[in-house]
């Protein structure tokens, strides 16, 4: 797993949106995380107080693996390039068609 900068994982996630275009997929996760590397210490030593969580954001596509790390104070920023990078992405998902309200009415 390949450890970026925000905006390094955007570009790669591209590339990877693009690799996957024609065939494949690609997998998305994020979860909350407080810096450490190495387990909770058994011996009772207390753990940091007030930790600053941060999101650890992690794409998978075949054998291609990447993840970057999101500040508190960055957030915000890499939602909105995050989301705009989606939208122009993900272009083959196909919209629902819902019944219509005369059909429904009639049942």
């Amino acid at each position: 797993m390949v450890l970026l900068t925000n905006d390094e994982f955007l570009t790669e996630l591209t590339k990877l949106f693009q690799k996957a275009r024609v065939s494949g997929s690609v997998t998305m996760t994020m979860k909350r995380y407080d810096g450490r590397t190495k387990p909770h210490p058994r011996d009772g030593t207390p753990a940091v107080p007030n930790p600053k969580y941060k999101c650890l954001i992690r794409a998978q596509s075949s054998s291609k693996k990447i993840s970057t790390v999101v500040d508190q104070e960055d957030v915000e920023k890499f939602s909105t390039a995050y989301t705009n990078l989606l939208k122009i992405s993900v272009t083959g998902l196909k919209r629902l068609k819902k019944p219509k309200k005369k059909a429904i009415a009639a049942q």
